[in-house]
């Protein structure tokens, strides 16, 4: 029988190697979340949790932002909040644009290999691009055609999906909200909401954006 002094040694050990284990699970456990139920899903030092596909070497990560630059690719979230599958949320987003920045933000879409995304809807980043469907638009849904912030200053693009309902705010301020309509029939694509990951992409290689303060709040379901 193991007697009180006899497990000593062991329990030492563990007492010893506690700390550490701790300090694992802290780096490979699923990030915390916030007092307010923000979840950060961008470290701000690497793409752990993302994948891109096309061009990977169209995103890196500089002065604690997504630097988007280069040839057609998609950055898609592949981490472990929310199993990188979510219905009702709230994301933010903080984005800088440059002259001929053209980008977007997708929601409800998965990876694929190659290609723009064929599910989910995209939230367009554009303010001085030609194409006229600017920032915050639920692109080719709900088209904005104001200039909602400028060139080379961050604002935060915000996007809350409730159910079938979604609302796009820049800087706090709500650009719309959009009630998506009860299909008859099977959508002729994947543009529907439904659930799945979030996507930032990368459009060309002349322009280039920058995101940082990536974060979700999960909401019931």
């Amino acid at each position: 029988m193991l007697t009180l002094r006899s497990q000593f040694p062991i329990i030492k050990r563990l007492t010893t190697l506690l700390p550490l284990l701790i300090a694992v699970l802290t780096a490979t456990g699923q990030p915390k979340e916030s007092e307010d139920g923000w979840i950060s899903l961008f470290d701000g030092k690497t793409l752990n949790g993302w994948k891109a596909n096309e061009n990977p070497e169209t995103f890196s990560v500089k002065d604690g932002a997504i630097q988007v630059n280069g040839d057609r690719s998609h950055l898609f979230y592949t981490g472990m909040v929310g199993n990188h599958d979510f219905k009702n949320f709230e994301l933010k987003v903080d984005v800088m644009t440059f002259p001929n920045s053209n980008s977007g933000i997708y929601f409800h879409t998965e990876y694929q290999d190659q290609g723009f995304p064929s599910i989910g809807h995209e939230v367009q980043v554009n303010i001085s691009h030609t194409d006229w469907k600017k920032s915050g638009s639920l692109y080719d849904v709900i088209n904005v055609d104001k200039v909602p912030a400028v060139d080379k200053e961050w604002y935060t693009q915000h996007i809350i999906v409730k159910g079938k309902n979604v609302r796009i705010l820049i800087n706090g301020k709500l650009l719309y909200e959009y009630n998506e309509p009860e299909l008859k029939a099977a959508p002729k694509s994947g543009r529907s909401i439904s659930s799945g990951t979030f996507a930032l992409q990368g459009h060309d290689p002349g322009s280039k954006v920058l995101f940082k303060n990536i974060r979700v709040k999960l909401l019931p379901n």
